[in-house]
């Protein structure tokens, strides 16, 4: 887990709100993707800072219990990762923190108590990368998820087959176990069978009484259309098996949208930079420009100025959220030519010969009237 400000990390401050957070968090993501800084040895680790702090920051119960506790309170939560192709890991069904001290304490001195930990499998969380034509599409994907499942010579239960799995005696199956120190009664997990109830006097040889195994196993996963980098899609039941027939864990799959060739993605908008040519500025006329789903045209007036930005109205993307789609913005801008020869040198230089007249270049002529000015009150 990272050991600098979750805000720092973001470059936000704390009373950024959910907007400004995901905000922050695409344009650094962008920024310190390893694909787009493959000679920088620490980008990925920045990569990864980052998308922990907006895991926790992200989720309004984490980032309370950030804001009050600091990186104690979010230990054994989704910040920490572990060993799947750098980015699958669990998240710890039971991570010990604040409330559980002070649930173990008084919730359960006082007879309220807390649901035991019944065993169940731990989530697990898994990093999808997926290309921007993808994440607007959506996709069928099949994924390989390297966890635990069932056991099939047990069949979950830990025991071998034929024999049988009999209530703990010494909390008769309950699990737990009461002490009363004066006024108080404390309950507390079996220590003889570790607060599952049951004991196995004859373990299946397979799992080893565990009633579970490691298993690779490819799961097929329906992507929505409009998915964006942070995003996540909740599988129930497809995390890690639990114990001895215990409930599974939940799989998140973690969004991550690759940078774009041609396009740059802001919310349910799109942007796009087109190189134009200068006589075609000049002059005007259609240019043809890629859409997501295929191309659109564009009408250039004659004269227009480089950085002129074109809307394309439902050109863009249809978020998971939205209703609409968003639009394309088409930034224009005139590419100068090079490796001129001698005949076109020539032409452009009887050309600039009979451009003297300021009205053909009024914005060059506000700007130096303006420099003008500027130079006189600085006495330069």
């Amino acid at each position: 887990m990272a050991t600098r400000d979750y805000y720092e990390i973001l470059e936000i401050t704390r009373t950024a709100d959910d907007g400004e957070i995901k905000k922050s968090y695409r344009r650094l993501a962008m920024r310190y993707h390893p694909d787009r800084n493959p000679d920088d040895p620490g980008a990925e680790d920045r990569f990864k800072e980052i998308s922990e702090a907006y895991e926790v920051l992200s989720d309004p119960s984490k980032r309370q219990a950030y804001d009050r506790f600091g990186h104690a309170g979010v230990q054994g939560g989704g910040g920490a990762g572990g060993g799947f192709g750098g980015g699958f890991g669990g998240f710890g069904a039971g991570g010990g923190g604040f409330g559980d001290i002070f649930g173990d304490l008084f919730e359960q001195a006082f007879g309220g108590g807390r649901p035991q930990d019944s065993g169940r499998g731990s989530d697990l969380r898994y990093e999808l990368d997926l290309t921007l034509e993808e994440a607007a599409l959506g996709k069928t994907v099949t994924i390989e998820i390297p966890s635990s499942a069932p056991c099939e010579v047990c069949h979950g239960s830990g025991a071998k087959p034929g024999s049988k799995v009999e209530d703990c005696s010494t909390c008769g199956g309950r699990g737990q176990v009461r002490m009363v120190q004066g006024f108080f009664s404390v309950t507390r997990p079996c220590p003889q069978c570790n607060g599952s109830g049951k004991t196995i006097k004859d373990p299946c040889s397979a799992c080893q009484g565990h009633g579970r195994v490691r298993k690779t196993r490819d799961l097929e996963v329906k992507v929505p259309a409009g998915v964006d980098t942070g995003d996540r899609i909740r599988l129930s039941g497809e995390g890690e098996a639990g114990e001895r027939g215990a409930p599974a864990g939940d799989l998140y799959i973690q969004v991550r949208v690759q940078p774009h060739s041609l396009f740059e993605r802001d919310g349910d908008d799109l942007h796009c930079a087109v190189p134009v040519s200068f006589t075609a500025m000049a002059m005007g006329g259609e240019l043809e420009v890629p859409t997501l789903t295929g191309r659109a045209k564009i009408q250039i007036a004659p004269g227009t100025q480089s950085g002129m930005v074109f809307r394309l109205r439902g050109k863009g993307i249809k978020g998971v959220r939205s209703k609409l789609h968003g639009d394309l913005h088409c930034r224009l801008q005139v590419e100068v030519p090079v490796h001129l020869s001698a005949r076109q040198k020539e032409l452009l230089e009887e050309f600039a010969s009979t451009t003297g007249d300021q009205t053909q270049h009024p914005q060059q002529e506000s700007w130096w009237n303006k420099a003008k000015d500027f130079f006189d009150r600085m006495g330069l």
